[in-house]
């Protein structure tokens, strides 16, 4: 989530702002093409027989099977998401402290960070909160690019992600077993929900 709001946020704020139509169209390009494709996508970029995985192989930056290319499927899924909720978070905003800033000879980069940044809090969290459930359910990529974590910090190297074990659950031990991961994620994803409804509360109240 971090990531997501350090790289997506500006650029929410540039498309409500600016009204880009080419950037909008890159945006939504994660949720238009099947998911498989970017996890394939990861492979083919860091595969030892392609010049660019050979690059990134050789400064230690490996996706297949790691955190870090969960992290990164998860992120490129997600951003659509996180950008789609926070642009009309910004597009709603009283853009008249901005305005006078600009006025002011202020940029529009610093507009952002000492204005309409420090306003944004619910706008972030909401928008993270929904990004995040939706990670939660991604299958289509991760199975490719990582359907088990090989390593990983605190102990967790050799676990699968949740939608994948629930699949090895089901294709393994059957319905049974499936339903009992299945609820337990469900259970998970209930505070979440619950923590999006209570940040869009306060921020029409």
């Amino acid at each position: 989530m971090v990531t997501e709001i350090l790289l997506f946020t500006p650029l929410s704020y540039h498309l409500a702002r600016s009204k880009n139509e080419a950037a909008e169209t890159l945006a939504d390009i994660p949720a238009s093409i099947p998911h498989p494709i970017i996890g394939i996508a990861l492979v083919v970029l860091d595969s030892p027989l392609t010049p660019t995985g050979r690059f990134l192989n050789s400064i230690g930056i490996n996706f297949f099977d790691t955190l870090l290319g969960m992290v990164v499927a998860l992120t490129i899924i997600s951003a659509p998401i996180y950008i789609k909720a926070m642009q009309p978070f910004f597009e709603s905003m009283n853009r008249a402290p901005e305005d006078f800033a600009l006025g002011l000879g202020a940029s529009r980069l610093k507009t952002f960070v000492s204005v309409a940044l420090p306003n944004s809090g619910n706008g972030i969290i909401g928008a993270s909160l929904i990004a995040l459930s939706r990670s939660m359910s991604e299958f289509g990529s991760i199975v490719i690019v990582a359907y088990a974590i090989l390593s990983a910090p605190l102990g967790l190297g050799g676990v699968s992600p949740a939608s994948v074990l629930i699949f090895n659950l089901y294709s393994s031990n059957g319905l049974n077993a499936a339903v009992t991961a299945s609820a337990t994620l469900v259970v998970v994803s209930i505070p979440i929900m619950v923590a999006l409804r209570v940040v869009k509360h306060r921020a029409t109240t």
